[in-house]
């Protein structure tokens, strides 16, 4: 068995934020932000491979613009030129995803209570 990082990648990978250990408190914000980028969308159980994807790398790429305002902050190397490229490319995946909240398909009371009747039955 592998063993679970405690930061994210210096480059981007997919499946980077399954790779993270759960127990450190980084892994669960990011974990929470996904959730909450496809709640945002309707739901993880709505949307393709393809819009987890891009929510996965849109999630590396604000980390990373996170971390290169932090360096700026405290004088550190920061390169604008990929900053701005960064911001762009981010810009770029959120606006395909789509800015608006999408509302999940909700059953009626009477749906729901005749799934449950099936259920039980």
């Amino acid at each position: 068995m592998g063993t679970k990082q405690t930061d994210i990648p210096k480059q981007y990978r997919p499946g980077w934020l399954e790779s993270l250990d759960g127990r450190y408190g980084l892994a669960r914000e990011l974990r929470a932000r996904f959730d909450e980028v496809c709640n945002d969308l309707g739901g993880a159980d709505r949307l393709s491979y393809m819009q987890r994807s891009l929510v996965e790398r849109g999630l590396w790429l604000e980390y990373w613009l996170a971390q290169q305002e932090q360096a700026l902050s405290k004088g550190g190397d920061f390169d604008v030129g990929k900053w701005v490229q960064a911001a762009n490319s981010l810009q770029g995946i959120y606006s395909r995803l789509g800015l608006e909240r999408r509302q999940r398909d909700v059953p009626d009371l009477a749906q729901y209570l005749a799934a449950k009747a099936g259920e039980a039955g």
